[in-house]
């Protein structure tokens, strides 16, 4: 089995650009890391568990639910979801994105929850993208879904898209949209979401950890796969 280098990734958490062997593409087929080893603390995905009724996994796995672990996706309905899991914050703005393989096809979606029932919901879907452009978009979605003056939490388990917006934007804008390590990627994207942001004092943008069972992300991260269902 080979072992030389194969595919360059951008890790969500750090944003530092990285490398997988093929050898570990070649035993997990399919597998998108979201973050680099550094970040992940291993590189073997495990099958996530669950209760019964659960449906067979199709394509993409998801990294970001702990270190040493990512999980592969269940690929869960919406009503699956509801079903399945009840933890985690019951009010916000859940996000989530991907693309399988990534770069590939992908999808986003973003839920608008008030005291755990969905008050507005959107996805979408494009035919090349990457994991990155997902969590950006779902995160624009996720400002337009709220009323304006309108006091709330958005959340996503992009860690890089969290700095990115709360950290690293304000520096880039007063450099004129440039920075010391190179090109800024998605910087579409970044900038569309910045202003949101800034527009948007009274929403909070907050990370939250993949895959921990919290509801909402669970439900938004069914979303953000729907494109490959035949049911949301």
């Amino acid at each position: 089995m080979s072992s030389s280098i194969s595919d360059r990734y951008t890790c969500n958490s750090c944003g530092a650009d990285f490398e997988l062997p093929n050898s570990v593409r070649d035993k997990y087929p399919g597998w998108t890391p979201k973050e680099c080893m550094a970040c992940r603390g291993g590189t073997r995905p495990k099958t996530a568990q669950g209760g019964g009724g659960a449906r067979p996994n199709r394509g993409s796995t998801r990294g970001g639910a702990g270190r040493g672990k990512t999980l592969v996706e269940e690929n869960l309905t919406v009503a699956e979801v509801l079903e399945r899991y009840t933890e985690g914050p019951s009010d916000g703005v859940f996000t989530d994105g991907s693309a399988v393989p990534n770069p590939g096809p992908g999808g986003w979606g973003a839920v608008y929850v008030i005291d755990g029932e969905v008050v507005e919901q959107r996805h979408g879907h494009e035919p090349r993208t990457t994991n990155n452009r997902m969590e950006l978009s779902a995160l624009i979605a996720a400002y337009d879904l709220v009323p304006e003056g309108t006091p709330t939490t958005v959340y996503t388990d992009s860690n890089l898209a969290v700095r990115t917006i709360t950290e690293w934007a304000a520096g880039w804008e007063r450099r004129g949209w440039t920075r010391k390590t190179g090109d800024i990627q998605n910087l579409d994207l970044v900038q569309e979401l910045y202003r949101r942001a800034r527009a948007r004092p009274e929403i909070k943008l907050r990370w939250i950890k993949a895959h921990a069972g919290s509801r909402w992300n669970e439900y938004a991260d069914s979303l953000s796969t729907a494109w490959l269902r035949e049911q949301v």
